[in-house]
């Protein structure tokens, strides 16, 4: 039986006030569905799944059946909350199937994960920075939430943390604990999973500490699972780490996701490592790049390959298909997704000139299902 990559594109469908304070308009009719030619990269429109707010960020379970999707708002029925929706997918059509939502609890969901054993999902609040975690049903939908928490504090950037911004949730490889990257804080928290209970309890080292307004973003492990790379939003890092499996981090390095001399406004966005695990690729929105780095094998820290235009403007997100050969930039603010071939001896990203339209593309996401 032949297999064929579908890759799901999140959007922005309404205006949405950012934490800078700019106000996007979205364009996005929903979520979007091409095929990926893995010769090419070309990608081919297969569906478009209408009527879903401003679903900015995606996650499918592990058996690939059921696909969940943050609704980023400020307010839901008159409540301060923002939502996560629960789908059935048909691989043939790529048309989806709502199931159910529920609140998050907190303001503006930008990120959510589903454990391996499909038990549980995690949704990080970036506006009122908090984590909530809700239990999966049989059928693929969500529980009510069954641990909610909130984060206090703020950092040094007046402007972008008065107060705290949980901005992802990462599990490690055993799933025992999360780990939390807070924009506003400037610390990357971690919390012991409690899967019979579905709560997240403070580990005994709580945080690890960036450096005053870093605006830790996402954090991204490498394969093997002993190191993790943790992108640093405001001040254009990525710090590298050693993890020693049992919750703790020991920093090992900060390496510049910008070139020297870089003038203009510039800040991170997404961050991932190659399934390979010997290169990491980070996003620049502003300089409009993905910067490339060689993993160390042995110590875990990170080489200067080189920087790829991403050919758009404000690359929010991207995409590196299961096989490793392309890469998928999604510039949400010039309405498009970008195909690169990716050099798997260097790591260089090359453009394939194929270039997909989808207005204001924030998440990409890939299912390889059979046919």
């Amino acid at each position: 039986m032949a297999e064929e990559t579908l890759v799901f594109i999140g959007t922005y469908t309404d205006p949405i006030l950012f934490g800078t304070g700019a106000i996007l308009q979205g364009k996005g009719e929903g979520i979007h569905v091409f095929r990926l030619d893995t010769a090419t990269g070309a990608l081919t429109p297969v569906a478009t799944n209408t009527g879903i707010t401003n679903p900015s960020y995606l996650a499918f379970d592990a058996s690939g059946r059921y696909l969940y999707a943050v609704n980023e708002l400020k307010t839901f029925e008159g409540r301060p909350s923002g939502t996560v929706s629960a789908f059935a997918v048909d691989a043939a059509t790529g048309k989806l199937r709502f199931l159910n939502r529920q609140l998050t609890h907190g303001t503006d969901p930008c990120h959510v994960v589903v454990d391996r054993r499909r038990s549980h999902v995690f949704v990080a609040n970036f506006m009122s920075g908090s984590v909530c975690v809700l239990p999966l049903r049989g059928d693929g939908s969500l529980g009510e939430a069954s641990d909610f928490v909130q984060h206090v504090g703020s950092g040094i950037d007046p402007a972008r943390q008065k107060g705290p911004h949980a901005h992802a949730v990462t599990l490690d490889a055993s799933e025992r604990f999360a780990f939390v990257p807070d924009l506003g804080l400037d610390r990357l928290l971690t919390y012991r999973f409690d899967r019979a209970r579905g709560m997240l309890e403070p580990h005994t080292v709580p945080w690890i500490k960036m450096k005053p307004g870093a605006g830790p973003r996402h954090l991204a492990f490498h394969p093997g699972g002993r190191f993790a790379y943790l992108v640093n939003e405001l001040d254009s890092t990525v710090a590298a780490l050693a993890y020693d499996g049992a919750g703790a981090f020991a920093h090992l390095q900060t390496v510049a996701t910008l070139p020297d001399g870089i003038a203009g406004t510039s800040t991170c966005a997404d961050i991932q490592v190659a399934p390979s695990g010997t290169f990491v690729y980070t996003s620049n929105r502003g300089h409009d790049s993905i910067v490339v780095h060689r993993i160390d094998p042995i110590a875990g820290t990170l080489g200067y390959v080189g920087h790829a235009s991403t050919l758009g403007r404000t690359p929010r997100s991207f995409g590196i298909d299961p096989s490793g050969r392309f890469l998928l930039a999604a510039n949400q603010d010039s309405d498009t997704v970008v195909t690169f071939r990716i050099d798997a001896d260097t790591g260089e990203l090359a453009p394939t000139g194929h270039v997909a339209s989808v207005p204001t593309p924030v998440c990409v996401k890939f299912l390889v299902a059979s046919r």
